[in-house]
This record gives C-alpha cells, sequence and structure tokens, in this order.
C-alpha cells in the first residue's frame, strides 16, 4: 500500500492542531475518516506516530520525524497547484516573541506585504518556548526569538541586536540613583516576564553571571502588566528599551543603570520544513536586510 497526500495531510494538520477533531475539520473530513488515515499511515510506516494519553495526541519522535518530510511534500504539492508567476504569494505564518512580535513584526511585515500584495501574513506573538514549540510541530513557517537556544533540529541564525532595561517609577526610592549596586537590586521586588520569556531568561543569566540571586519577584505574563506595576510602585521592571521608549521619553518611567551585561541577540528560527520554500527563504532576507530598523 502507497502513502498518499490525504494521509500526510491528515498528520500535518493533527500535529500542527493538537488533535484529530481539529484536524479533521480543516480537512473537511470525518473525525472517523480522520483517524482511519492516521492508522493506515502508521501501519504503513510500521509505527506510530504519536504517543496517546486518552483523546490527546502527541507527536513522539518518529512523528517529528516523519512530520519534516511529510510537510516537504505536501508543500511541493502546494507550490505545483499554484499559477505560474514570479510573484511571490501565499500564506505567510510568522511567530514570534513578545518584543519582536509587539514593536518590530507588524511594521516590517506591512513592508513587506507592500511590495508583495498576493502574500497573506499571520502573525502569532508568544514567548520564545512556545515558538519553538510552533516551529518544531509546523505550526510557523518562521520564527522570531529573545532567548539564547541551541537546538538540533532547528535553524538559527542572528538577526540583530537588543538591549535590556531596568526602570522604576519615578516616585521610586532608586529613581535618583546615577547607578544600582548588586547589593540594591537584591533588597529589590522585581517585576519580571513568565518562565520561557526569553527577557526573563537573559536578565536571569546575567545575574547569576555575577552570582546574584533574586529574593523577591512578581511574574507577569504581559509586558503590559509589568510596566502598569512598575507604574503602581510595586518593584523594578526589566524590559526591552523598545518596549518602554515611549514611557521613558514621557518620563512616566526612569531607566536605572546597572553593572549587568543585558545586551543580547534576536534570532530568526526556522525548521527545515520550510528551508526551500521561495516565500519563507525571500521573507527572511528580507528581514535580514531591514535587521537595523
Amino acid at each position: 500500500m502507497n502513502i498518499t497526500l490525504k494521509q500526510l495531510a491528515v498528520l500535518a494538520a493533527t500535529a500542527r492542531l493538537n488533535g484529530i477533531t481539529k484536524a479533521a475539520s480543516e480537512l473537511c473530513l470525518t473525525q472517523s475518516a480522520a483517524s482511519q488515515s492516521l492508522k493506515e499511515l502508521e501501519s504503513i510506516l510500521g509505527f506510530q506516530l504519536f504517543n496517546r494519553t486518552g483523546r490527546k495526541l502527541l507527536l513522539n519522535d518518529h512523528g517529528r520525524e516523519i512530520l519534516s518530510k511529510a510537510i516537504q511534500m505536501l508543500e511541493l504539492q502546494k507550490q505545483l497547484q499554484q499559477p505560474l508567476t514570479a510573484e511571490l504569494q501565499g500564506e505567510l505564518k510568522v511567530a514570534a516573541s513578545v518584543t519582536i512580535g509587539s514593536y518590530l513584526m507588524p511594521q516590517l511585515l506591512a513592508d513587506f506585504v507592500k511590495k508583495h500584495p498576493l502574500v497573506d501574513p499571520k502573525l502569532c506573538i508568544s514567548n520564545s518556548e512556545d515558538v519553538i514549540s510552533r516551529l518544531m510541530a509546523g505550526q510557523a513557517h518562521i520564527g522570531l526569538i529573545e532567548a539564547p537556544i541551541a537546538h538540533q533540529s532547528l535553524l538559527i541564525s542572528p538577526w540583530r541586536s537588543d538591549k535590556l532595561s531596568v526602570f522604576c517609577s519615578p516616585s521610586h526610592a532608586l529613581a535618583q540613583h546615577q547607578q544600582i549596586s548588586y547589593a540594591e537590586m537584591i533588597a529589590q521586588r522585581w517585576i519580571l516576564r513568565e518562565h520561557g520569556s526569553g527577557t526573563r531568561s537573559v536578565f536571569i543569566n546575567a545575574m547569576q553571571q555575577q552570582n546574584i540571586m533574586i529574593k523577591n519577584s512578581m511574574d507577569l505574563a504581559r509586558q503590559e502588566a509589568i510596566k502598569q506595576a512598575v507604574k503602581a510602585n510595586l518593584g523594578l521592571g526589566v524590559l526591552s528599551y523598545l518596549s518602554i521608549e515611549q514611557e521613558l521619553n514621557a518620563g512616566i518611567f526612569k531607566q536605572l543603570q546597572t553593572p549587568l551585561n543585558l545586551n543580547r541577540q534576536f534570532s530568526i528560527v526556522q525548521s527545515e520544513h520550510y528551508s526551500h520554500n521561495k516565500l519563507i527563504t525571500s521573507f527572511r532576507d528580507y528581514i535580514q536586510q531591514h535587521s537595523k530598523l
């Protein structure tokens, strides 16, 4: 029995949507038909592609390996069905971590689509760990992250530099200090991003390099929540300068100098699924060319 494109489509959709029910709906199949296609594919291959826990289907190591090849075949099919034209077209799914997705990617996508109006952009904003997960599951074509990582299955290239800023309310006791010391930093309550955030990872690593441990912190998943907490004088915040530039200029926040190295590198992340896709490659080249904007 030969493997069919339908079976590969069910595999890809199930991995991307985290379940057979949603995959069946997207592919206009009954749930039983989608389940049968997946079972037939596993039977042909001779091994399971998902670990089954109740109703949940979690892609296993075999599944991740096959998924990469399946997506490449489905991409080739999609390219064959597109009209013969030199114009870039199709859906462009970008996953970006919060600072990049909020302050850099909207304008870059808008400028790219202006040059290539047949491109349909999609932007998902989440923390760096989730961006990686989306790329691994085929839920995004290209990712941009703030956290330094190494990954065996992903292609990672440096994009542009950034720097974190420590900031406080103008009414905070440290607001008039030229620079705060390690001892003063240890004594503070910190308003930080959640675990899995690139911003948090860079700051914690910088502290650990100086053998400093945070004793008191409030962890929040949204930049705006961090800003409001700092504005209310609940503690010191740490965010990219990009995200607080307007508030600093307006005098809403006071930037504090520290002895920490808070420089970091934004990175472009791709899976091998789309490494030869003309649209994705063109977008990657475009944002590389505009890395200093």
